[in-house]
């Protein structure tokens, strides 16, 4: 006998079924068994599914025998004939058993819907989740081999000064042994000399024979006479003295304590943030943020270290600069200052991820008495505290900076093949871009490179994209897609062109560099693990790839492999140290130059990382900077940097003297980034606050 169950009858309580193909009829025997396989069948009633001749499937009750179910009792859950109705249920609401199973089914698919409505934000917590583990997977490697890369290198130079101090104590033992040496050996000689003349003349005196003491007096006596007057050195002219120093004690303390493994239990869920800075601002005023970092269960943390960024951003895609301070306490603080008016967005990430309430809508206004009558009320609100917390990792330092001096100009030459005709003699030739998304528009562009094949590549950062030109200023192709997948670019900030042809793209947003073919095709990424912010990309003249770590302070060299080969730097004011280092280019002699950005210098080394000279400081006069930026090295070996708070471009001979500007007064710049000199000899400027780049005619 066929018969199937009515789909709508799989899940009502107080039913039980059975497969009318299984069991054909039901009978008394097996009508007993369906209730004993009912897992309500010991305490309550149960309808049976029965197959009747010439009705299909339909529910049968078990108290009254060959009666159909029609009804629900509401009361007891279950299925009833009507004879229950009238009887022991009489009392009790009852509904269709047909608009109960609707409802149910109504209420289940409901809850399935929400139920699958989960699984993407599973599917990208899972992603989330795992991205985390194998970067903590790879940062242990990273750290396991700076660690025996570290204690190899502490060996060195161990050995090195044990050798240094063994071959010193050679020197200067030799030259105390040669003089002391010297002097005996003199002394020796006269004793000799007077016992053999002293010898000669005894026996002269002991003989009696008068011929024989004349001769003797002739012969030997003068020479005593000298002897017994020479002035000898019979004080020692050297000393036995060889101490050991050694500091044995304060070294084994240092290296008790050599290295810390610094983490935190910080997560951006929990984190907040509070201040008058999350809200609203004056320009030109300095404005803080107070971040509180809080672990999984909320609790506050109590220690520094915490990786944090921060953004102020306006819809068009710029960025404000500003300075994370860690307090060293669990919390930071965020420092800003915007140089505009408008409305930008706050965006404050933990290790990536945004922190209660982020991003925060601020209002920027011209003075305090413009500023909005509204509390904080709604930021507030969002971030679930008033004092709050957050996160820290250094500010996202500029490739976005708020822009200075320079009015922005409209238009662009990307429509127009041609050269610009350029009204003022100064030395611009021509610029291509606007903003915008689509190809020779830009959104934020950062680095700048140029290769001996006529091209010139820019990273459009916010675009997530590199577009690539010929010298002459015509859009050829561009590559990029955005994400956080090897392959795949979220702020690419530095471009280079490594002589075999790659294309070697900095990634601030992901932490590595990404290596491209010259037809944009993936090829390999370097760096991950150990970069926190790579800014600005170039290659030595072994083919190394120099990677500037704008948030780390660090240089690093990586062969393009991506095995390390050196790195140095750390963040403060000193000769090898950087804060913000941008852009870094390098000379004939292999010699390395890096822009340090937020102390307004530019910082000379040699390939091992040794310091050999810096040049500039803070102001507006000849050789001052206000940020510098891009920088890029001539055949001469003079040095032209980009001058970003000053918007300028400088030139400069090899040892850092001031030499002139490039004239960019005919279309100002607005907060320049990268720079490169083409192939054909003209400087590349990108002019990040109008949204281009501009070729400058360059007479090397």
């Amino acid at each position: 006998m066929e018969a199937c169950f009515h789909p709508r009858l799989k899940n009502i309580k107080g039913l039980c079924f059975l497969h009318p193909c299984i069991v054909g009829a039901v009978t008394p025997s097996n009508r007993m068994e369906a209730q004993q396989a009912s897992p309500d069948s010991s305490s309550e009633e149960c309808t049976v599914l029965e197959a009747l001749p010439g009705k299909g499937t339909t529910l049968i009750c078990s108290q009254h025998k060959g009666k159909v179910s029609v009804l629900y009792c509401l009361a007891c859950e279950n299925a009833i004939c009507e004879d229950c109705k009238k009887g022991e249920h009489s009392e009790h609401p009852t509904d269709s058993l047909e608009n109960i199973v609707d409802q149910q089914l109504a209420a289940l698919q409901d809850r399935v819907d929400s139920a699958k409505n989960r699984l993407p934000q599973i599917r990208e917590a899972v992603q989330c989740l795992r991205d985390i583990l194998q970067q903590l997977i790879t940062q242990r490697s990273s750290i396991e081999e700076d660690i025996h890369s570290s204690f190899s290198e502490l060996h060195k130079t161990l050995d090195t000064r044990k050798s240094v101090l063994l071959m010193e104590l050679e020197v200067t033992y030799g030259l105390k042994q040669k003089v002391l040496q010297a002097q005996l050996d003199t002394l020796l000689q006269e004793e000799a000399a007077i016992n053999h003349n002293c010898s000669l003349t005894g026996e002269a005196l002991d003989g009696g024979n008068k011929a024989v003491v004349l001769q003797t007096h002739k012969d030997v006596g003068e020479r005593l006479s000298d002897l017994a007057s020479q002035g000898l050195p019979l004080q020692p002219e050297e000393n036995d003295q060889l101490d050991l120093m050694m500091e044995i004690e304060g070294l084994r303390k240092s290296i008790h304590n050599l290295g810390t493994i610094v983490t935190t239990n910080a997560v951006a869920s929990q984190s907040e943030a509070s201040g008058e800075g999350l809200e609203q601002c004056v320009v030109g005023h300095p404005a803080s943020v107070i971040i509180t970092t809080r672990d999984k269960a909320g609790g506050l943390c109590k220690t520094g270290n915490a990786i944090i960024s921060a953004e102020v951003c306006t819809p068009d895609g710029s960025v404000a600069d500003g300075e994370i301070v860690d307090h060293k306490n669990g919390t930071y603080e965020f420092q800003y200052t915007v140089k505009k008016e408008g409305n930008f967005s706050l965006a404050l990430r933990l290790y990536d991820q945004h922190i209660k309430g982020s991003p925060f809508q601020l209002k920027v206004t011209c003075s305090p008495d413009d500023s909005p009558p509204t509390t904080t009320a709604a930021n507030a609100a969002s971030t679930g505290s008033s004092d709050g917390g957050a996160r820290k990792r250094s500010a996202k330092s500029p490739g976005s900076r708020s822009r200075q001096k320079g009015v922005r100009r409209g238009g662009s030459l990307f429509s127009t093949p041609k050269k610009r005709v350029n009204p003022i003699e100064d030395d611009l030739i021509f610029k291509i871009g606007t903003k915008g998304r689509n190809k020779g528009e830009f959104t934020n562009l950062q680095g700048v490179a140029a290769c001996s094949t006529g091209k010139i590549l820019i990273a459009d950062s916010n675009n997530q994209c590199v577009q690539i030109f010929s010298n002459t200023g015509e859009f050829q192709s561009r590559f990029g897609v955005r994400g956080r997948s090897p392959g795949q670019l979220q702020r690419p900030t530095g471009v280079a062109v490594h002589p075999n042809g790659d294309i070697i793209i900095a990634d601030y947003d992901n932490k590595w560099v990404s290596i491209f073919s010259s037809e944009g095709k993936y090829k390999a990424k370097l760096g991950s693990g150990r970069l926190m912010g790579p800014k600005g990309v170039s290659v030595d003249q072994n083919g190394h790839v120099i990677v500037v770590d704008n948030k780390a302070c660090t240089v690093f060299i990586f062969q393009p492999s991506g095995k390390l080969v050196t790195k140095f730097g750390s963040r403060g004011i000193g000769d090898r140290q950087f804060a913000g280092p941008h852009f870094a280019a390098v000379n004939n002699n292999n010699e390395i130059i890096i822009t340090d950005f937020h102390n307004h210098s530019v910082k000379v080394f040699n390939a091992d990382g040794d310091f050999l000279l810096k040049f500039g400081s803070n102001g507006e006069g000849n050789g001052q900077f206000n940020a510098p930026t891009g920088v890029a090295v001539d055949v001469n070996g003079n040095i032209i940097v980009a001058d970003w708070g000053n918007s300028r471009i400088q030139v400069f001979d090899g040892s850092g003297s001031f030499l002139s500007y490039i004239n960019t007064a005919a279309d100002p710049l607005y907060g320049p980034q990268g720079l490169a000199l083409t192939s054909d000899g003209h400087v590349v400027v990108a002019d990040s606050g109008n949204h281009c780049f501009k070729v400058y005619r360059y007479l090397q």
